[in-house]
């Protein structure tokens, strides 16, 4: 990709575009991406977000993390399947090699897994050109080896890139990219004259940032979430808007924040014209409505 003052894409309003309709009629499609992220005991990590590091082993703020991989994710995956969600993880790679259970998990429940990186302690902005490709084709590899089908989406660790990371995207075979949360639609981008769809993720609708950075409650997250669909489902039905929630297990999946999410999908799922689905589905069906 070019370096340039603007992405790779044109600048287009949403109110002039085409209309957007989503399978079965639908208004809204719901995404719920969980992120499912390996963090060495070899590297440190700060005790608090914005907080120098230590030196390693960073135990607490370590086991914290470790905590949603033992349990939290767990409790996710029972709450989706309490509400007929579709699943979509966010998958480092090393996690496969380390908790591989979680992924059979998920695998089992017909979740697609999206690259992420290999770790969540190396962003790809961080590194060599080489060395990125190298870790984009790996996580390619290792995902496909633990989900049965090559992954076609990507988000990247912080959501971070390089001006090399789209081209070396297309070269793996990516098909969509969730960093760019810029839109509350699908878009297509243009890298050097080849194509990579951007899907709606979110920073807002994100535990992380709200939870971890803000200092929010989990009611104030649940109401968060039920604000954030009731705007994008009354839009929806003029033109179709695509909804992200954002998870990290070590985060919702504590007990005292859980039911908050199972509270949020309950409240969605009561509502009619709202397509639940994961991101591939998203895009595939984004790019048939695409004049050919």
């Amino acid at each position: 990709m070019t370096p340039s003052d603007y992405g790779p894409f044109p600048f287009v309003p949403i109110t002039e575009r085409p209309r957007i309709v989503w399978p079965g009629g639908a208004g809204l499609a719901v995404w719920v991406i969980t992120n499912i992220e390996f963090f060495p005991l070899t590297r440190a990590l700060a005790g608090h977000p914005g907080y120098p590091k230590g030196n390693p082993p960073s135990v607490r703020p370590w086991a914290q993390r470790d905590y949603g991989n033992r349990v939290g994710v767990w409790r996710i995956m029972d709450a989706l399947d309490e509400f007929g969600v579709p699943g979509t993880a966010t998958v480092n790679a090393d996690i496969w090699r380390h908790h591989p259970q979680i992924l059979t998990a998920a695998r089992e429940r017909g979740w697609e897994f999206m690259g992420h990186n290999e770790t969540n302690s190396v962003w790809l902005d961080t590194v060599p050109e080489d060395e990125q490709r190298a870790i984009i084709a790996r996580c390619a590899a290792t995902l496909e080896e633990a989900g049965g089908v090559r992954p076609t989406g990507w988000l990247g660790a912080g959501l971070a890139e390089s001006w090399h990371t789209l081209d070396q995207l297309i070269d793996e075979g990516f098909t969509y990219v969730a960093d760019w949360v810029n839109d509350d639609q699908p878009y297509l981008m243009d890298v050097g004259g080849r194509q990579i769809v951007s899907i709606p993720y979110s920073y807002e609708v994100n535990d992380s940032p709200v939870i971890q950075y803000r200092a929010q409650s989990i009611d104030e997250f649940e109401l968060l979430i039920r604000r954030q669909f009731d705007v994008l489902h009354r839009e929806g039905q003029e033109h179709g808007r695509v909804m992200a929630i954002c998870l990290h297990p070590y985060i919702i999946g504590v007990p005292h924040r859980i039911d908050g999410l199972r509270r949020a999908l309950d409240y969605i799922a009561s509502h009619d014209g709202v397509w639940l689905a994961n991101g591939r589905q998203i895009v595939e069906h984004y790019l048939s409505t695409l004049p050919r």
